[in-house]
């Protein structure tokens, strides 16, 4: 539950950075993806976070749902490591250039998701 509430602060962070200053958020997107563990980092977070999910989805208010998300981060850690890390970054600085336009709304979209995990994870667990 812990980790979970703590995951959807820190997307809720990060999506302010991208509805406040979207140029901002593609300039660490390329800075990030320079550096040596940028791939590593990146893999590791995603199947930590997927296994954390999957292993603690019945903490929640909606169980199928964090366990669906934990799969797919699962999944996506599994990915990345399959790419290898100069397809990767060659990705990252493709996608943070060609997306810049849209960083805007999806970090509006993170941020009600990331606000829906702290509920599931917290306040709806609690009142339940």
């Amino acid at each position: 539950m812990y980790f979970i509430t703590a995951f959807g602060l820190l997307l809720m962070s990060l999506s302010i950075i991208m509805i406040v200053n979207p140029n901002y958020w593609s300039d660490r997107i390329v800075c990030f993806s320079q550096k040596f563990y940028f791939h590593w980092v990146e893999v590791i977070s995603r199947l930590t976070a997927g296994l954390v999910f999957a292993i603690f989805n019945k903490s929640t208010l909606y169980p199928q749902l964090i366990l669906s998300i934990g799969y797919l981060l699962i999944a996506v850690g599994l990915g990345l490591l399959i790419t290898g890390s100069d397809k990767h970054r060659k990705f990252a600085v493709w996608s943070a250039h060609k997306f810049k336009s849209t960083f805007r709304p999806a970090g509006i979209v993170s941020f009600i998701f990331s606000t829906f995990l702290i509920y599931i994870s917290t306040i709806g667990v609690i009142s339940n």
